[in-house]
């Protein structure tokens, strides 16, 4: 297997959609001849040409509504996000127009749209280039979300993305983008609401996601010199949600802390907690505890940022 960057394996994913799909397209800022404000879209337009590989205007609420026209009348799209925090300028098109035509139609419109999304604290970029979106996302039904935490899962669940006929936000942190890590040779697709099982253990169940899972991992060898043993467990997808494997860590562990960058109030940690105590509260030694940040805007000095996001 060879060990590739986080940034890279999506490039990858994207160029052998295109290759074996020439329905595949991919539309943004920046994401032609400059390869996207991180890089991801690097080398495209040089195999794929400027038609399918196209720079969009800085409008959101456009090139958004503009991939829900071109999904719905047969093309694959995959709109790039710049950041995140843009979305708020296409709510209406994601919203209300792309997560509920499927349903409005009766099932005869698809609706194979991929829209890619970066996010994440941790560059000092302040409280509009910093949020973490995916609890919004996963609250509004038509919607898929996932949130690979690797390369070899972003490639594999990207990939599984683009084929999906659903639409899937696809929530990139952009501090994993220069992580590295091992991805499989060959052709290979990770199914959406399959949890990855990080670390086995038997005193406390870890659910992280995203940046959050190299940071529990930190935490389950610490807790390890105190002799604690935890499991970690990375859901990969939020909607759909692997919560049965999640249920039977608990019933083994006793107990479960659930990490997320996004903010703790109403953040979908607190579902999460919800159904395992509604199903296995009789295997719970200890309450639920989350590790998440504060109900404040990121603040832009690095020192308030680092303060508010969780650590080790």
């Amino acid at each position: 297997m060879a060990v590739i960057k986080y940034s890279i394996a999506i490039r990858d994913a994207l160029a052998e959609e295109m290759r074996r799909d020439p329905m595949v397209f991919v539309m943004g800022e920046d994401v032609a001849r400059f390869g996207g404000v991180f890089g991801c879209t690097l080398g495209l337009t040089e195999e794929f040409g400027e038609t399918r590989v196209r720079n969009t205007p800085i409008s959101e609420a456009a090139f958004v509504g503009a991939g829900l026209g071109s999904a719905i009348t047969g093309a694959r799209p995959v709109v790039e996000l710049q950041y995140v925090d843009f979305i708020y300028c296409a709510m209406d098109q994601l919203m209300n127009q792309t997560a509920k035509i499927h349903y409005m139609s009766g099932g005869k419109v698809r609706v194979p749209y991929t829209l890619r999304v970066q996010q994440g604290c941790g560059r000092g970029n302040g409280a509009q280039h910093a949020q973490n979106l995916e609890t919004i996302f996963a609250h509004v039904p038509g919607l898929k979300v996932v949130c690979p935490a690797t390369p070899a899962d972003a490639k594999g669940l990207l990939k599984t993305a683009i084929r999906d006929d659903n639409p899937v936000v696809f929530c990139e942190h952009k501090m994993l983008y220069a992580t590295r890590g091992e991805v499989p040779d060959g052709e290979y697709t990770i199914p959406f609401g399959v949890a990855d099982i990080r670390r086995n253990g038997s005193d406390v169940t870890i659910v992280a996601t995203s940046f959050m899972v190299g940071k529990a991992l930190e935490a389950a060898s610490l807790l390890e010199k105190e002799g604690i043993s935890a499991e970690v467990i990375d859901p990969r997808t939020i909607v759909p949600l692997d919560i049965d494997t999640i249920y039977a860590s608990v019933k083994k562990t006793g107990r479960l802390v659930i990490v997320h960058e996004t903010h703790e109030f109403c953040g979908f940690g607190a579902e999460i907690a919800f159904e395992v105590q509604n199903a296995v509260f009789r295997y719970l030694d200890a309450p639920i505890e989350r590790v998440c940040t504060a109900q404040v805007p990121m603040p832009y000095a690095r020192k308030l940022e680092n303060a508010n996001v969780p650590t080790p």
